[in-house]
């Protein structure tokens, strides 16, 4: 197994996060490392990820595991598993009104050795996103 991730705390409600989260064509306005995100982000959705890890690129994914205001996440890759990579977002509502987020990438599968030398560093893309939609929320906040 292969991951990345990155977390921090939002100064919002989990709603307001929600709603950045699935509104599919303003990524850009907040991910710096999105060019797109084509469909819709709901349960069992199918969408296309764009990023300028690979331009011209599509990632597609199915939605799995939807509970608004508390997480979802996008698994895409090959056939029978034999590639596999699942991001998970995750809400964690605090007493003091802020939400603690994660999101999280899992690459697996038998192939993951042949793919693993190829796949982006996840580092920086996972903290730039946690902190633009946290600068995102927290504005929506004020």
């Amino acid at each position: 197994m292969k991951s990345f991730s990155a977390s921090g705390n939002i100064k919002a409600a989990p709603d307001t996060i929600w709603k950045i989260l699935t509104d599919a064509p303003n990524y850009p306005k907040w991910d710096p490392w999105a060019d797109r995100i084509e469909g819709t982000i709901a349960a069992g959705q199918k969408i296309k990820a764009f990023t300028k890890l690979a331009p011209n690129r599509a990632f597609p994914v199915t939605i799995m595991d939807f509970a608004p205001g508390k997480g979802m996440k996008w698994v895409g890759g090959m056939p029978l598993g034999l590639f596999k990579g699942v991001r998970t977002f995750t809400l964690t509502p605090k007493s003091d009104g802020s939400v603690d987020f994660s999101v999280k990438e899992e690459f697996t599968g038998p192939l993951l050795p042949m793919f693993a030398g190829s796949l982006p560093d996840m580092t920086e893309p996972f903290r730039d996103f946690v902190a633009g939609l946290k600068a995102r929320a927290e504005a929506q906040s004020r």
